[in-house]
């Protein structure tokens, strides 16, 4: 018995969601709100199952962290000599990490960990973490749906299609000079 991929989206495109917010799930979250606009799922049930499965996600990283860190740690060489330099600024700055840590690409994981590791108060993190968690579901999903939309809109349109086509082609750009300026920044 085959699925149709509307099918599947419809049957299993919560799991999705849960499972990408779990991780780092921008694409999927995205997808979930293009499938949102579409009619596959319903975006308010989107924003809350993510939200909850990000939160959950990175409770379970921020308690590894806490049980595990230091020897995590140990096993990257970089950060294990840069630890007095990233425990300060966790200190300093723990409420804004704790709430924009999902929006930093390559930190979505790590960031709860290296709080855990950090000490940061158990309790503060759990309700920054869900704010935050919550404030990226509503942005991320609505995003997707938002693109979804004006994609929509604008496709009618002879004129649409050519602003829709500069539109990608300028968001492909400033992902390669994104990823480019990141290998070229990043610790070797």
């Amino acid at each position: 018995m085959s699925l149709s991929l509307t099918a599947a989206i419809a049957r299993y495109g919560y799991f999705a969601v849960a499972v990408g917010a779990i991780l780092e799930g921008e694409t999927v979250l995205l997808a979930a709100g293009v499938a949102a606009h579409q009619g596959l799922l319903d975006l308010r049930l989107v924003m809350l199952v993510a939200a909850v499965a990000s939160t959950l996600g990175d409770q379970t990283y921020f308690q590894i962290g806490r049980r595990w860190g230091g020897r995590l740690l140990d096993r990257v060489p970089p950060l294990a000599r840069r630890t007095p330099q990233v425990r300060a600024l966790i200190a300093r700055y723990h409420t804004s990490l704790i709430l924009g840590i999902r929006f930093m690409i390559g930190l979505r994981i790590a960031g709860p960990i290296l709080m855990g590791w950090a000490r940061v108060d158990p309790w503060r993190f759990t309700l920054l973490n869900a704010v935050g968690a919550a404030i990226w579901a509503v942005l991320v999903a609505g995003a997707g749906y938002g693109l979804s939309n004006a994609w929509a809109n604008l496709s009618d349109h002879p004129q649409g299609r050519a602003l829709l086509i500069l539109l990608l082609l300028a968001l492909a750009a400033l992902a390669v000079y994104r990823w480019r300026r990141a290998r070229r920044l990043a610790p070797r």
